[in-house]
């Protein structure tokens, strides 16, 4: 019985972690999120460095969640 808990537990966890990194992926290409303004935040280059590092983590994380699908 214990081993099926820590099954659950375990895709539980995954599906947090793939919710998390889609949420913070869309809120940095939404502008929700950004860099501070001492790392180039607020500018032009800035911010379309944060938009294009929010699209990589998107992909990322639905390349990554269907490459462990397809693996299980």
């Amino acid at each position: 019985m214990a081993k099926q808990n820590s099954k659950i537990l375990n895709v539980v966890a995954w599906v947090t972690g793939i919710v998390v990194s889609l949420v913070v992926g869309f809120g940095m290409i939404n502008g929700t999120l950004g860099f501070p303004g001492w790392l180039g935040g607020g500018t032009t280059a800035g911010d379309f460095f944060v938009m294009a590092i929010g699209w990589v983590v998107v992909v990322t994380t639905l390349v990554g969640a269907v490459l462990a699908l397809l693996k299980q």
